[in-house]
């Protein structure tokens, strides 16, 4: 598969959309450069956060050509091609990397590349980076969270199989099971009957969520058998169904009985548990908090 096209790489193609001089909302400008330059499987790589990164860096072109008065904004989000984007459409045909286009900034832009503004003594600047800033904080975040998730997984394992019960419980309730009053049972140890916690669903109780938790090595595969007496625990607890949580991982044998067996049982496994544990903050605490700002464009309205 042809890797998806570095932000700056759009920048010809938004121009070259514009070229007819129509005024085209940033939602079009994306939909006409992805169907003219893109595969479908390039359109449908997405961002850590769930967005498509074609969105995302056909979005950060559009806003540095503005930046460079390649584009004028005619109103909110729409835009049109300037004098300025045409001479760069007749100047770089093949396409213009970023390093190329900071010879354009403006003056005074922080952007600007030559010392007291003068062409012939341009500063060094760094190479054009495959990603736009946008992927970096995102690609970050979840590379940190990868690390912050099997350090989650060691400590659980490395814990007593009590307090992995305690914080699998605390983890549903944080997801909001447990019913107005965040209800969670763990049973005892000694004579559970294969159910380590029962979830009220509701104040009253009259609809619960039976769990199994266990504290296996990280690379321990969960077969069908246990997946088997977890569904035998539930019915003998006339239950119709429950959620099996792991520290290890689901085999296809398990996840296919699962699936087929009627009393409903989800599958949670070692990377989606830890993945939990920091979308809902179990276990887990804010080191520092991160804000992406724009412009706003109704202030200047």
């Amino acid at each position: 598969m042809a890797a998806l096209p570095s932000w700056d790489q759009f920048m010809i193609p938004v121009l070259r959309l514009h070229a007819d001089g129509e005024v085209r909302s940033l939602r079009s400008v994306r939909t006409g450069v992805a169907d003219a330059t893109l595969t479908e499987d390039q359109r449908v790589e997405v961002l850590p956060s769930g967005s498509p990164k074609s969105d995302n860096r056909i979005g950060w072109a559009v806003s540095y050509l503005y930046r460079v008065g390649g584009l004028e904004r005619q109103a909110r989000g729409q835009y049109r091609i300037t004098d300025v984007g045409r001479r760069l459409l007749a100047d770089y045909p093949d396409g213009i990397t970023e390093v190329q286009l900071r010879q354009h900034a403006r003056p005074g832009d922080i952007w600007w590349v030559a010392k007291d503004h003068e062409p012939s003594a341009p500063t060094p600047v760094t190479a054009t980076p495959e990603i736009d800033p946008t992927e970096q904080v995102e690609e970050g975040i979840a590379r940190i969270h990868a690390d912050v998730a099997a350090e989650l997984l060691t400590r659980l394992h490395a814990n007593d199989p009590a307090f992995f019960e305690q914080a699998v419980l605390d983890l549903l309730v944080a997801m909001g099971y447990g019913g107005a009053d965040g209800r969670a049972t763990r049973t005892q140890l000694s004579n559970d009957g294969g159910i380590d916690g029962i979830i009220d669903q509701d104040a009253l109780g009259l609809s619960r969520v039976y769990v199994q938790a266990k504290r296996y090595a990280l690379d321990t595969s969960v077969g069908r058998p246990e997946i088997q007496g977890f569904v035998g625990a539930l019915h003998g607890q006339s239950a119709n169904q429950g959620v099996f949580i792991t520290t290890g991982r689901f085999g296809p044998k398990a996840r296919e009985y699962a699936d087929g067996v009627a009393t409903r049982v989800v599958l949670i496994d070692g990377q989606r548990l830890a993945a939990l544990m920091i979308r809902y903050g179990v276990g887990v605490q804010v080191r520092r908090s991160v804000q992406i700002v724009e412009v706003d464009e109704d202030f200047f309205e």
